[in-house]
């Protein structure tokens, strides 16, 4: 059985990317350079479809297309594709770390800016006066970085003075 075979426009359709992309990923040596037919078309196959899929797939994780490289010339060292497959496992841990990372920093702003609305949600008196006089009744206090005790019975001068 004749496995199928796309045109160029119709791989670059099928994995929605240009034909231009398909071109560069090609000059990279991410693609494999297909021959030409006799009317000077490229034909790819379903494999070179994968390969497309996980050259975006490693884009979209934050990969350069030169770590691309790197892992994709791997399998041709190797032809077990263990020294792909260790690559992989690290650059993914990699990726891994830094998206735990965000997703702690992300979670301390939730944190913060839920906190700052719960503070002006709260506020009793003019918020003119915050920080001010009120700082000693506020709730939020403690962890308020314009609370300073020695404020706390000091109103703050207005604008008028």
């Amino acid at each position: 059985m004749e496995k199928p075979s796309y045109r160029i426009g119709e791989l670059a359709r099928k994995a929605d990317v240009t034909t231009r992309t398909i071109r560069y990923y090609e000059s990279l040596g991410l693609l494999k350079s297909q021959p030409r037919s006799n009317g000077s078309q490229r034909s790819y196959t379903d494999d070179d479809y994968l390969y497309l899929n996980r050259i975006k797939q490693l884009k979209h994780y934050g990969m350069s297309l030169e770590q691309i490289g790197q892992i994709i010339k791997l399998g041709n060292e190797d032809a077990s594709g263990e020294l792909r497959r260790l690559e992989l496992l690290k650059q993914y841990r990699i990726l891994l770390s830094k998206e735990m990372q965000r997703l702690q920093e992300v979670g301390d702003m939730i944190r913060e800016l839920d906190w700052h609305v719960r503070q002006l949600e709260s506020v009793d008196v003019d918020f003119k006066q915050c920080p001010g006089s009120a700082c000693g009744r506020c709730e939020f206090k403690d962890r308020c970085e314009f609370y300073r005790e020695e404020d706390r019975l000091i109103p703050l001068p207005s604008r008028s003075q």
